[in-house]
């Protein structure tokens, strides 16, 4: 019997042996973070800019520049540790295309290894390259104002794994009834181009319409990319305050990037919004199971 960590090893040196899948996931964070670097940066900094500025008070450079690169990594970071999952993932949809699928069911392996393999190798995978990703988002939040504590990183850290796991499962959900290269293209595409939206990393969701803000509430990647916002930014917040900045103030610029978010009115707490996200993993990854089993009772 092939065991779990033979098929584990397996799918990870596949993905890495493909190199346009691996460098497509590689470069993608690094391109976000240039292109949100050079288009995104300038706009982040006039709106912070117009907001300090009411205060009446001096505003250091420095803490202009926390503010833009603490928004911009927790972005790029909500979108990545998503979309890199839906792309390692893919190795699911190409087994079956090439037939591996079948000739790995040949052996006595448990649809259930087989199902979780995948699951692992892509956690795996994504967890790495995000790792790197993060790194570099830290050297360039280093770059511009750099205000978190070890605390901050360590809890930047634990999001990230947060929404991997969340993206990890998502993606099995949604590659696990794919069979085609146009599938998987269209699946590809449409994740890409719209999950940075949904989950407020591309615009926040303060600024979208009332109805649109109470759908989006019900998703768990809003609050993901909230969590990341907050420990991206807590440093800053706290830098204001000691600055002697007006809380009211700083209360709106929370609001206007998604620190704060509210359920129907309710302002929603950070313990909340952690138990919102490790629900969404564990109901993900429920489902997934539940489709393995049932694929495996109808082949039966």
């Amino acid at each position: 019997m092939i065991g779990l960590g033979a098929l584990v090893k397996r799918n990870i040196k596949l993905y890495f042996k493909d190199k346009g899948m691996f460098f497509t996931s590689l470069i993608t964070p690094l391109i976000l973070l240039i292109l949100y670097g050079t288009f995104l940066s300038n706009v982040y900094e006039d709106t912070f800019r117009s907001a300090l500025e009411t205060t009446g008070t001096i505003v250091p450079e420095k803490l202009i520049g926390g503010c833009v690169g603490g928004e911009l990594i927790s972005s790029l970071l909500a979108v990545s540790c998503v979309t890199v999952a839906f792309c390692s993932n893919l190795l699911m949809v190409q087994d079956k295309i090439t037939g591996a699928r079948k000739d790995i069911t040949i052996a006595p392996v448990k649809s259930s290894t087989l199902a979780l393999s995948y699951y692992l190798s892509t956690l795996i995978s994504t967890l790495l390259i995000c790792g790197i990703a993060t790194g570099v988002c830290l050297g360039y939040l280093f770059h511009v104002g750099w205000y978190l504590t070890a605390k901050d990183v360590i809890c930047l850290l634990l999001d990230v794994l947060l929404l991997v796991l969340f993206g990890t499962a998502l993606s099995s959900c949604v590659n696990f009834p794919l069979s085609t290269n146009g599938q998987a293209s269209a699946v590809g595409t449409i994740v890409s181009a719209g999950y940075g939206f949904i989950c407020g990393a591309y615009m926040p969701i303060s600024q979208f319409s009332d109805g649109l803000k109470k759908v989006i509430s019900f998703l768990p990647g809003t609050y993901g990319t909230s969590l990341l916002r907050n420990h991206a930014l807590r440093g800053v917040f706290g830098e204001m305050e000691n600055q002697n900045f007006p809380p009211e103030v700083v209360e709106a610029i929370k609001d206007s990037v998604d620190c704060n978010l509210y359920f129907f009115g309710n302002k929603v707490e950070l313990n909340q919004m952690y138990i919102i996200l490790i629900g969404a993993v564990v109901l993900a990854i429920t489902v997934y199971v539940t489709m393995n089993v049932l694929f495996s009772k109808k082949r039966k």
